[in-house]
């Protein structure tokens, strides 16, 4: 199946429903997002039109066979982030689970990269909950680097669940 990377700049009605419904069942999957479950359409639909108006953040789409099937954001250190203002971070980085297999998260993770590296980011940064084994595998198969474990990154009916955090140098 062919799959196309773009960096979004504006949602069409329809896609923003692709993109939402992509969502949903990624957290339905247990991918994150901070929730444990969808919060609802109109919510999602906020969320990604506001990302979409942030100038600190970059919006890569993955489309498999023409549908929105993942996405992942570069979120570029604010003005007032002097000190660390060398490092992006990735967030948000998903793919729906009938589009997996195909190398989309991959592709996606370097679309991000690429960008940071021609904005001169020397750095990129990301958290994972330790349940999301195969992102883990990508990242550290990608470069990345785990410098910690945070066991109670996120709570979940109860639950506390472990998080994650990587860092890769581009440069």
């Amino acid at each position: 199946m062919p799959f196309v990377i773009e960096r979004c700049h504006k949602l069409k009605i329809s896609e923003l429903e692709q993109l939402c419904e992509a969502t949903e069942e990624a957290v339905r999957d247990g991918i994150g997002f901070n929730w444990a479950n969808p919060p609802g359409r109109e919510v999602l639909e906020q969320y990604w039109n506001g990302v979409l108006v942030i100038p600190e953040r970059e919006l890569f789409l993955a489309r498999l066979d023409g549908q929105i099937a993942g996405a992942v954001q570069l979120v570029k250190p604010s003005k007032r982030q002097e000190t660390s203002s060398f490092a992006a971070t990735i967030m948000e980085h998903f793919v729906a689970p009938w589009a997996r297999g195909y190398g989309l998260a991959k592709s996606l993770l370097q679309a991000a990269e690429t960008s940071g590296e021609q904005q001169s980011y020397e750095q990129i940064r990301l958290s994972v909950r330790a349940t999301q084994k195969a992102a883990i595998h990508l990242y550290e198969t990608q470069g990345y680097e785990c410098w910690g474990i945070l066991p109670r990154h996120e709570r979940i009916g109860g639950a506390y669940i472990a998080g994650h955090f990587f860092f890769k140098n581009l440069t």
